[in-house]
């Protein structure tokens, strides 16, 4: 499964970048959860993001990397649940005076869970993504 999401700031490419490299925003792009900076190593940044899903209490891993360029990839530490893989990435690219957005998700479900069951979840997952990352770039 794969999804996108773009947008425009009138940010800067290195100033979105670098807004969107802080502990604060990366933990914004879970707005539904609690969700803190675990672990630091190099360019790599753990969270863990707190969730109550179908009544359930859970945690969910996720590896920030900020490449050289100043994207950063992301994936999930999956549990066997719903994901063999989900990765990401958030990418900013110069639009004349603007900057321009993307965020993509890249995922495969485990065999048992048909893609079509998540597809909707995920929808919503990455434009609430999008929602927090828009409003952090746009009040700096």
């Amino acid at each position: 499964m794969h999804l996108e999401k773009e947008f425009d700031v009138r940010q800067t490419r290195d100033a979105a970048a670098e807004i969107a490299n802080r502990d604060e925003t990366l933990q914004g792009l879970f707005p539904e959860t609690e969700t803190e900076i675990v672990e630091r190593e190099g360019n790599r940044r753990t969270a863990q993001s707190h969730y109550t899903a179908l009544g359930r209490s859970g945690t969910a891993t996720f590896h920030f990397t900020t490449l050289d360029d100043g994207d950063v990839e992301f994936e999930k530490v999956c549990d066997g649940n719903v994901w063999r893989e989900l990765k990401g990435r958030l990418s900013f690219r110069t639009r004349g005076k603007r900057t321009r957005v993307r965020i993509a998700l890249d995922g495969r479900t485990r065999p048992l869970v048909p893609e079509f069951t998540i597809k909707g979840a995920m929808r919503d997952q990455i434009e609430e993504m999008a929602g927090a990352l828009r409003e952090k770039l746009e009040e700096c």
